[in-house]
This record gives structure tokens, C-alpha cells and sequence, in this order.
């Protein structure tokens, strides 16, 4: 057929006009070359048209059927997510025909407000089965492709996506033909008979750069994010400032992949440094799987034709029964609002219209089904100017639930992590309002208790944020490692558990009687703490979807003498290991930053562990005995 290898760099210019390289290009797609003006009028009345998607926008082929001279009526446009495919006049959408969008981006944003777009909620994976069995049927597609490869393939390029199944059931395919498209790999392909006609345009890849983050929040957010990501993880990012910011705290993990419907310039430095290998993937071990990308010509040049990326269509990348044949899959989406049950908002705010459910509810579950996989939703605790909350009691008028409170895991704000799933609506409540901006936690907790979702004597003894920068990774002789961090007011089930999990005699030199029970209002005692004058430190074995505690510590402080009387409770089957060390060390080092002059505690003369462990405070130790008990004090 006479097709030629085209060595054509993305980002390389050739001196063309609007016909200009015809000697170029085979004879097959010189038939089929037309101007942008003549395709757009195979346009007719009543045409649903598709437009291609993201960084591939066909904007030539857009703004020509704008300025068609053809009477057209009752021409709808379907996209998923655009940029440049409305054209404006004077800061002011212009357009003739009714839009119909998978996304709210800014293409669509003020369409939508104007009436003259309608957003259609649903996942972007599900859309290619609707495009096949004619649910979106499409009379003429607009597309952009790559220069063809000797054996008539041209490269869906940069966006995958949704393209691929609308160009291999639409009526008309019309491809922009652009040199600069990076020839992608995988399955980005199509063959030139599919394609009815070829505009060709040499312009460059539309580019698109993450604003720069440089707010506190942002960065508290994605540290979070990054602290419960581990080796070999696999990723998904999304396209939001979050993710994409939490990239940058992963410099030191090894061997994390991406599985990902998008990809952006975040991820080169991680590709280059090594940190991304995708050697420990399960499935495409070693290669970055995408849909499509957004970025700037630096990452447009590391895809093209480049084997380590492999894009597929939206529907393969978004399969939960793919997702989960990934180990220690990942997947990171930001959310606009909570309710105190869990219940998230993605595409809507204050009832405008934003973003989309796009992949979430996809990614969310083929990560709660992979083993070790991590689903996260993220958020800012407050609206950006900090009037009011973005975790409610109840979701506002207009603020649609994108994703089921069953379905959510991990939600983290600046103020911390809460882990929902399996939780009862009571625990839900409390763990969120403890992540919550703490101006909003007093009318938060007032209103869950309104609500009937906490007990009504329910206190949050802390006035200010949960120290999240005081949790700790601690490895024991043993090889075992522990999370000791500090603890919140919803870890009253959690000391319960300790509690019930000690000998008697435990108990009894813990509590100088013997107890029974220990009910969630006493529990209560041992973890709701003001982070100032009482502290609490809990330390956990397992990850924190099912942690275990086996160790508690706590002090309060005498204002009088500006001493701390501790008190500690080890889980039976850990005694012996170094836990009640290594829980002092976190009390000592936290009370000396209080300014405390030392730590006192009274224990039974019989429990000689303890009296040891006391002993280890500092130097200056000194001890009374009377009717058998220390009373011993350590001085800082």
C-alpha cells in the first residue's frame, strides 16, 4: 500500500501550508485529505457529533463548524472532557449547538450555567458499552490522530480514552492529522480505513501544566497521602492538585506503578529517578498503563513511542476486575464535601456543576478489592476562603452523592486520616469531625449529636488539630513494627478491646481493683485527650484498615507541680517486647516539649516491669514506699 515509517518527533515543525506535505504522505490518505471546511459540512441537521477528548481536542475541526456556513439544526456535540472545543467571544461561550458532556471542565462550566449544555452523571468507563449498543450512537466523530506508520496505523496519541470505541462504531470518522501527536503504544490504534477523511493540521499538542501548589494545606494533605503509600504500590492519581502534589513526597519508595486512566507531567521525575519501575506490578509488570495523558511537550516526548507506556481505552484502564489484579493498588480522588456518614460529593458544589464522577467509583472499588489496596478520598477541610466546612452533618441542597458511604475507605484532610469502612454511622461521625477544621468541630459534634448519630454526652476534649505530625513507625527487636500515635476520642472501641484483652491481675495493678468492664464513656477517659495537659499514645501492629492495639500510654498533668502521672496497659501476648520502652520515649519526648518537669506515677510494689520501666525516665529518680506501693518521680 505503500505506507512509510514516520519518524516524525512530537514537537518537530515541517514547513507546510494547509495541503502542504502531500509529497510526504501516501497516495491512501491523500484521497481521503480534505480541508477542514469541506468536512465540517458532512454535518447535517439532527447529527449527534463526537468531539475527541482532553490534550487531542480537535479544535480545528471545532471552530470550523462554528463558522459553517450550512443552516444546521438540532446538531448536538457529546464529549467527555475538552479544552478549546467552545469557543469564546468577548470572555463569553459561543456556541450554536446543544452540548452534552461526560465532565464539567472549564469547556462546559459556564455552558451548563447558560442552559446550553447538559452534564449526563455517570462513570467515564461505562460510556463505551452505551456507544456500542447505540445508547450514544454517533453520526460523525471529530478526532485527532498521529502521521501513519508504514502499515497504515495512526496513534490515538494522547488521548485514548472514550475515542477508540465512538471511532469504531460512528457513521463518519474525521481525523485531524497532526505530525506533533505522539505516537503512543498499546492499544492507541487505529487503521487508516477506519478513517473517512484527514484534515491535516500541524500545530502543537495542546499543553497542559498543574498550577503550582505552594499553600500549607495542600502540602499537609499529600503528606498524609503519602505516609500510607509503601513500596510497590501501585497508583492511580487522577487529575486533581492533591494526588499529583502527593507525588513529590515519594522520592525515597521503591518500585512504585501506575495504573491510572490519566497521567501528567507529576510523574517524570519519579519515571527518571527510578522510583517508578512498575516491577512490582501484577499485571503489566514494568509498564505504565494509562488512558490518556495531560502535560507539557517534556512529557509528550517521553511517551512517544516509548514501551514503558501502554495506553488503553478507558473501559480496560477503569475495570475493577482488572484494577484488582494489582497488588497494593492505590487510588487517590478528591472530593468537594463529606457528610459526617461518609456520604461524598465529586461533581457538585453549592449546586454548580463541577468536574465529574469520571473513574472514581471504578478505581475506588477495584482498590478495595485489591489485596493491600488503599481507596482515598481527599479533601480541603473548609472552602477556600474559610467560611465554612466542607465535612456537613448533612450533604447540602445541590450537593448530589457521587460516591455511597459504603464504598469509602481512607478520607483525609489536612487535619489527618479517618478510616471509615466497616465503621458504624456513630464512629464515622466521630472520626471525621476529629479531621475537621477545629472551628467546626464543637458545631459539628452538636449537630451529629442532634442527629442521633453520637451519644449525647459525647465531648471532643482537644480544641485545636490532631497532632498527626507525632505519629511514629517503630520496628521492636523482634523485626515487628508499630504505629504509635497519638490517640482520638474515636478510639474508644479500640482501648476497650486492650482492656478486655488483659489478664486479671493486669487489670489489677493498672487499676488497683478489679474491674469487669470498662464502658465506652470510661474508655473514653484513656483516648479523649486535649493534647496539652493529657496525652495518650496507642501503639498498633497491622495496617490501619485492621490495626490491632497492643499498648497504651497516657499522662495528666498536676498543674500544681507541673508533673505528669503516667499510667501504660500492654496487651498480654506483647509484654516482654519493648513496648512500654518505646511508648515512654514518645511521652517523654512529647511532655518535654509542654515545658513538664518530669513524669510521676504510683504502682503496686508487686509490679516490678513497671517500676522498672519508670526507672529508665531520666537520672533523677526518686521513690517512696508505703503499704505496697512506689510512688516514684522522675525529673526531666
Amino acid at each position: 500500500m505503500g505506507w512509510f515509517q514516520n519518524d516524525t518527533k512530537p514537537g518537530k515543525k515541517e514547513n507546510v501550508g494547509e495541503l502542504d506535505g502531500a509529497d510526504k504522505l501516501p497516495s491512501e490518505i491523500l484521497k481521503k485529505m480534505i480541508t477542514a471546511e469541506k468536512a465540517v459540512l458532512l454535518v447535517n441537521s439532527g447529527d449527534r457529533v463526537f468531539i475527541g477528548s482532553a490534550c487531542a481536542t480537535p479544535r480545528v475541526l471545532t471552530k470550523a463548524l462554528e463558522e459553517s456556513p450550512k443552516d444546521l439544526a438540532d446538531v448536538q456535540l457529546f464529549h467527555f472532557f475538552t479544552d478549546g472545543a467552545i469557543h469564546y467571544q468577548d470572555g463569553i461561550p459561543n456556541t450554536r449547538f446543544q452540548h452534552r458532556s461526560f465532565f464539567v471542565g472549564t469547556d462546559t462550566r459556564e455552558l451548563i450555567k447558560q442552559g446550553k449544555a447538559d452534564y449526563i452523571p455517570i462513570s467515564i468507563a461505562q460510556v463505551p458499552a452505551l456507544i456500542k449498543n447505540g445508547r450514544f450512537a454517533t453520526d460523525v466523530a471529530f478526532i485527532q490522530v498521529s502521521l501513519p506508520e508504514k502499515n497504515g496505523i495512526v496513534s490515538l496519541g494522547v488521548s485514548v480514552d472514550i475515542t477508540q470505541a465512538v471511532a469504531c462504531s460512528a457513521k463518519k470518522v474525521i481525523a485531524e492529522l497532526n505530525p506533533n501527536m505522539p505516537i503512543t503504544l498499546g492499544n492507541a490504534f487505529l487503521h487508516v480505513d477506519q478513517i473517512d477523511h484527514f484534515v491535516y493540521v500541524d500545530t502543537p499538542v495542546i499543553e497542559y501544566a498543574h498550577p503550582s501548589v505552594d499553600d500549607s494545606v495542600a502540602k499537609q494533605i499529600a503528606g498524609y497521602i503519602a505516609r500510607i503509600i509503601d513500596d510497590g504500590s501501585t497508583l492511580q492519581i487522577g487529575l486533581g492538585r492533591y494526588p499529583n502534589q502527593m507525588l513529590m513526597y515519594l522520592a525515597d519508595r521503591r518500585d512504585l506503578g501506575i495504573h491510572s486512566d490519566i497521567i501528567t507531567d507529576s510523574i517524570i521525575d519519579l519515571v527518571e529517578k527510578g522510583v517508578i519501575t512498575g516491577k512490582s506490578k501484577s499485571l503489566h509488570r514494568g509498564q505504565i498503563v494509562t488512558s490518556f495523558c495531560m502535560g507539557t511537550k517534556r512529557l509528550y516526548d517521553m511517551v512517544h513511542k516509548n514501551s514503558l507506556f501502554a495506553f488503553y481505552p478507558i473501559e480496560y484502564v477503569c475495570n475493577p476486575s482488572i484494577i484488582v489484579q494489582n497488588e497494593k493498588f492505590v487510588s487517590i480522588s478528591q472530593a468537594f464535601a463529606i457528610d459526617v456518614t461518609g456520604q461524598i460529593c465529586a461533581d457538585q458544589f453549592e449546586g454548580e456543576f463541577y468536574s465529574g464522577v469520571s473513574t472514581q467509583p471504578d478505581f475506588l472499588r477495584g482498590a478495595a478489592l485489591s489485596p493491600g489496596g488503599k481507596p482515598i478520598i481527599c479533601l480541603a477541610s473548609t472552602t477556600d476562603d474559610g467560611k465554612y466546612s466542607r465535612i456537613r452533618p448533612l450533604l447540602l441542597a445541590g450537593e448530589g452523592v457521587a460516591i455511597s458511604r459504603a464504598d469509602v475507605h481512607y478520607v483525609i484532610t489536612e487535619y489527618g486520616i479517618a478510616y471509615l469502612f466497616g465503621k458504624s454511622i456513630g464512629e464515622r461521625a466521630l472520626a471525621l469531625i476529629e479531621i475537621a477544621h477545629p472551628d467546626f468541630r464543637p458545631w459539628l459534634l452538636e449537630e451529629a449529636q442532634k442527629l442521633g448519630y453520637v451519644r449525647p454526652n459525647q465531648s471532643l476534649k482537644s480544641k485545636g488539630a490532631y497532632p498527626a505530625n507525632e505519629e511514629r513507625i517503630f520496628t521492636l527487636s523482634t523485626g515487628k513494627k508499630l504505629l504509635i500515635r497519638p490517640s482520638k476520642a474515636s478510639d474508644v472501641e479500640q482501648v476497650q478491646d486492650l482492656f478486655y484483652n488483659l489478664r486479671r491481675q493486669d487489670v489489677y495493678t493498672r487499676f488497683f481493683r478489679t474491674l469487669r468492664s470498662l464502658s465506652a464513656s470510661q474508655a473514653e477517659q484513656f483516648c479523649n485527650m486535649n493534647y496539652e495537659s493529657e496525652m495518650a499514645f496507642l501503639a498498633f501492629t497491622g495496617e490501619r484498615e485492621n490495626e490491632q492495639i497492643v499498648g497504651s500510654c497516657m499522662y495528666v498533668l498536676d498543674q500544681t507541680t507541673n508533673l505528669a502521672e503516667v499510667a501504660y496497659m500492654i496487651h498480654p501476648e506483647w509484654q516482654g517486647m519493648g513496648i512500654g520502652k518505646v511508648l515512654q520515649e514518645r511521652m517523654v519526648e512529647y511532655a518535654k516539649t509542654k515545658g513538664f518537669r518530669g513524669f510521676t506515677a504510683l504502682i503496686l510494689a508487686e509490679n516490678r516491669k513497671m517500676i522498672a520501666l519508670m526507672m529508665h525516665v531520666s537520672g533523677n529518680v526518686s521513690t517512696k514506699c508505703s503499704e505496697g506501693t512506689h510512688e516514684i518521680e522522675a525529673l526531666f
